[in-house]
Formats: structure tokens, sequence, C-alpha cells
């Protein structure tokens, strides 16, 4: 049984967790478990109630209806499109319930709901993006076994590879190359299977080096290679316990001729980045990079 601490409610359904207590207190609604020592904990069912009841929140759904509501009219509403601000919302959520519950017909069904709907890039920006950043907060927390993060990310590498394979090969004339790949035990694929979409979609020539490579590799690859002048690292769990800032000098130091390009949540971190050196923070930066790439 996977156990979510009030912490990890807060940042999954971004409500506050003095808000959560108030609203068990005053309307006995998503009510925790409780260990011996008396400290909360969320179970799956609990974690997936807790959902529900956000969704329907930011929604514009008052506390007070809701907690008027049974878990059957909850559940109800929640299924209702209707409910949602916005397609994608809604596919977000079905996707993480069907990843705690390893359904694996779900997953994909709303994969292809979504596809249909919003059409494969809105999806992989709109749904997988968010959807990763969920799942991975737990797994970075280790409120979920492995095999479940590997049962989601499986599923969409598979999705993301077959429609990078589709768009069209990038004329090798083109001059400006980039290479991508993620740090020593950097294991988060993802991601960096976006980039690469986006990046071919928008006609740019991309080396895919893969995930858990030494800087000391990236650098006899960039030697022994003329046409890279580009290279985009993934950054998100940091198992290393690098300095992010440190790391980027480290790599700025040994490729001095190439742009580097840094993605992931330790960015934020990144306070004055050396002249050479795009920051990727959000979707927003995704697509503005690979806009102006040949800028």
């Amino acid at each position: 049984m996977n156990r979510f601490t009030i912490k990890d409610i807060e940042n999954l359904t971004s409500i506050k967790a003095h808000t959560w207590r108030i609203w068990e207190t005053r309307h006995h609604i998503a009510i925790p478990e409780r260990k011996e020592s008396n400290h909360r904990f969320y179970d799956n069912d609990c974690l997936k109630q807790v959902l529900k009841i956000s969704y329907l929140y930011h929604a514009g759904y008052k506390i007070s209806a809701i907690a008027g509501m049974n878990s059957t009219e909850i559940s109800r509403l929640t299924l209702s499109k209707e409910t949602y601000k916005s397609e994608s919302e809604y596919l977000v959520k079905e996707m993480l319930e069907a990843s705690l519950d390893f359904d694996e017909d779900r997953f994909l069904h709303t994969f292809e709901i979504g596809i249909k709907k919003l059409g494969l890039e809105n999806v992989l920006l709109k749904v997988v993006y968010p959807f990763q950043n969920k799942i991975g907060m737990l797994w970075i927390t280790e409120h979920i076994i492995p095999s479940q993060e590997h049962f989601t990310s499986n599923l969409i590498r598979q999705k993301i590879c077959a429609s990078i394979e589709d768009l069209k090969s990038v004329p090798k004339q083109n001059k400006k190359t980039i290479i991508l790949f993620t740090p020593e035990n950097e294991m988060h694929e993802i991601p960096l299977l976006l980039m690469h979409y986006l990046l071919k979609k928008n006609g740019i020539k991309v080396v895919y080096i893969g995930c858990n490579i030494s800087l000391l590799e990236v650098e006899l690859f960039c030697s022994k290679t003329s046409y890279c002048s580009h290279v985009l690292f993934y950054l998100a769990t940091n198992l290393n316990n690098w300095k992010p800032c440190k790391y980027l000098e480290e790599i700025c130091y040994l490729l001095p001729t190439k742009k580097i390009v840094m993605a992931g949540k330790y960015v934020n971190e990144i306070n004055k980045p050396p002249s050479n050196v795009f920051l990727i923070n959000d979707v927003e930066d995704a697509l503005a990079f690979c806009k102006n790439f040949y800028s």
C-alpha cells in the first residue's frame, strides 16, 4: 500500500495542506488514515478521492457543495468532461488514476481519446508533460513503487518513439545539429523524447545519445563529430546530488564552442547562466527554443 503525506497532497492538487486540514475538520472530507504515531497518511484509494475533490474544486464547485455529495456523486461529476476547464485536465486525471491501478487498458484508451480530441502534439504537451511532472514527483518522493513509474513510462515511450519515427527525416545538409542526453544516473527519458519529437517536427537535426551518459562520453562524442552545434541535457532527479550550477559550469568548460541547453526542474537553481546557455523550464520555453533554433 502506498502512503502519501499531506505535503504530497498539496503538491499534487495545488491546494495548501492547511486548507485540506480545515476541510477535514469542518466538512469531514478526505479523512486520512493515522499511523501509530498519529501522523496522517493517505493510501491509494484516499488519494484518488482527494484528486476528485480537488478537480471539482478547481472547476468551480464550492467545497461545501462537494462535502454534501456522496462518493458516487463525486465520481459521476469527475467523469463528466463538462466539469473540467479543459479536456487536457480531465485526461491528466484519468492517466494518473490508471497508473495508480496499473490499468493499461484505461491508460491507453485515455491516450487515444486525447489524440482524437486534441491531436498528438497537444496530447504530448498538455497531457503527457503535466502528467509526467505529477508521476515524477511521486517517484522522487518514493510514494509510488518503481514498477508503477516504469509502467506508465514504457507505454508513453512507445507512443512517442512511434511518433518520432513517423516524422519526416531532417535533411543532412542542415548545418546545425543538437545532441540529447541525460546525465549519469538520470534515467527519466520521457521529457528528453518529448524534446526529440518537438525538435524533429521543427526540422532540426537531432542525435539522441541516450540516458545515463557521463560528461566524458559527451565530450568524446563531440570531439569525434564536426556537425554538433548544440548539446541538450535533462536533469530531473539528480540522484548524484550534483550542484546544478557546478554541473553546468563543467559542461560549458568541456564544450566551450557549443551551445548548451539545460532542461528540467533544476534550471530554477541557475541564477546567472553563461551566455552560451539556454534554459528550458517549461513547455513554452521548449517551443520557443525550437522555433528560434535557426535564428
